[in-house]
């Protein structure tokens, strides 16, 4: 085994520190809503073995979204953490640890936050040349526990990323109407944010990445029992992502969904 269990609580308390300790207005910023940029974040050799791991796009791990203008990428479908391959698992241990919880959810103000073991809509994510996100927020209901989405974790694993190939994580106003700042998606770059129905955020400019070096990244969810804060539903119900393109609406073009 690559990364021992002991070794991995250092690395873990490592990366809570480096939360803890985020400069204000330089890594952690509260406008238009709360994110956190924090370069190298895992030790090297972790970031590489992220890398080294990560699946082709010709295995069978993988869902081809194609929804054109909307949502062009591939998404691994774990359904628990015995899909995550070796190597790529012990940063999802990281991220997922109560080490690490505990100071996303102090940096954040957000309390009693838990990860995803069902991995719905996390994992990793890849887009290829052409690919595209379009300006969206998220859903915000978990439908395997009942409880509600809060915050979104991204670590990208792009070692030779040039800016003229595009892929910047945007951040939009609370219309989503105008992109505020844009975010290189760097390798071992880390990304955490206050996910609700006013966090616009996307990358709608179809991406000029390499074919043989697409824009990859690690996607991890946090859920709390405590509904989100005033002010930040403008949906109550539960919905889908919500995409600028379609009016605010889902890609069937609702508002609200269906759930169990």
């Amino acid at each position: 085994m690559l990364f021992e269990s002991n070794n991995l609580k250092v690395i873990a308390n490592d990366c809570a520190k480096k939360i803890r300790k985020a400069i204000p207005d330089k890594q952690f910023f509260d406008f238009p809503y709360e994110h956190l940029v924090i370069d190298d974040f895992f030790p090297e050799e972790l970031a590489n073995s992220c890398l080294d791991n990560f699946p082709s796009l010709s295995e069978s791990c993988w869902d081809y979204q194609n929804d054109k203008d909307i949502e062009v990428k591939y998404r691994t479908t774990w359904a628990s953490e015995f899909d995550i391959p070796d190597g790529i698992l012990e940063a999802v241990k990281i991220l997922n640890s109560s080490i690490v919880m505990h100071a996303i959810s102090e940096l954040m103000g957000i309390k009693k936050i838990i990860p995803d073991p069902y991995y719905t809509g996390g994992g990793l994510n890849v887009t290829t040349r052409g690919g595209l996100l379009d300006v969206h927020v998220d859903g915000n209901y978990h439908d395997a526990t009942g409880l509600n989405r809060r915050l979104n974790a991204i670590v990208y694993l792009n070692p030779n990323y040039k800016t003229e190939w595009g892929g910047e994580f945007g951040v939009y106003d609370q219309t989503g109407d105008n992109c505020i700042k844009k975010i290189e998606p760097i390798f071992n770059r880390l990304i955490i944010f206050n996910t609700h129905d006013k966090s616009f955020h996307g990358l709608p400019d179809p991406v000029n990445f390499p074919d043989d070096e697409p824009r990859r990244s690690i996607i991890l969810y946090y859920y709390t029992v405590e509904p989100r804060r005033s002010g930040e539903n403008l949906v109550n119900e539960p919905h889908s992502a919500l995409w600028k393109k379609k009016g605010v609406t889902d890609k069937k073009g609702n508002k609200t969904r269906s759930f169990n």
